[in-house]
């Protein structure tokens, strides 16, 4: 099989499961602590009802960057849009690998809805990739989170924002509070009735309370906003 015919490498199925068990376990006994700890929370989590959090287990951390990229800037359906163009246009079973991205044309990933910043930013983690220097999932669980972010970071469009959402929905780290994203701020600004959106020093003062369970309270902030803007 050509290199470039290589499906994506992911966990297997039967390994899913466990995994998912024991995640749902922590996020119940995170719920509990956020509530404990936090009366405007526990007023939300009450109205909004248990969290749903799901994580993509099976996802390498060059997909889910790839995919990051992809969402930069776009609501959620034209990137997903272009995402499904992306896995059409090469001969793959899930997600196309490292060296089918890096051998792509500039213009063949453009005509899929890449900016022309995006498809260099792509074949750019594509190449970081190939080379060793994002980790699989294996390694990954061996860093911490800053630990991550500091060898994540100097990838060409990868931001703090992008690596904390890699965090979260791929790797399941609990304990990350994304304070650059707009929907978290949003959120936190109606939990409390802020007059404006919150700064970082506010952000500490009203969230690091919630420690280790973060990701959790990014969770229903997004869910917060969300119907603020359905109001």
């Amino acid at each position: 099989m050509p290199l470039d015919a290589q499906p994506h490498r992911t966990q297997p199925l039967d390994d899913v499961q466990p995994l998912t068990i024991a995640f749902n376990r922590k996020v119940r006994a995170g719920v509990k602590h956020l509530r404990k700890h936090s009366p405007e929370l526990d007023f939300w989590v009450g109205e909004s009802g248990p969290c749903s959090l799901e994580i993509q287990w099976q996802r390498e951390l060059f997909e889910a960057l790839v995919r990051a990229i992809a969402h930069q800037q776009l609501h959620g359906r034209a990137a997903e849009t272009i995402l499904g163009r992306l896995v059409a246009g090469f001969r793959c079973e899930n997600f196309p690998s490292a060296q089918q991205l890096k051998r792509a044309s500039h213009e063949k990933l453009r005509g899929m809805g890449f900016s022309s910043a995006k498809a260099v930013a792509i074949q750019g983690i594509a190449g970081a990739a190939i080379a060793g220097e994002i980790p699989d999932r294996v390694v990954a669980a061996s860093l911490t989170d800053d630990e991550l972010i500091e060898r994540l970071l100097p990838l060409r469009g990868v931001g703090r924002w992008t690596v904390e959402m890699l965090l979260i929905f791929t790797l399941g780290r609990l304990d990350v509070m994304p304070i650059d994203d707009f929907g978290v701020k949003s959120g936190l600004q109606l939990l409390f009735g802020l007059e404006t959106l919150p700064k970082k020093d506010v952000f500490a003062e009203l969230t690091d309370h919630w420690k280790p369970y973060r990701s959790l309270g990014a969770w229903y902030l997004w869910r917060k906003a969300d119907a603020g803007k359905a109001k």
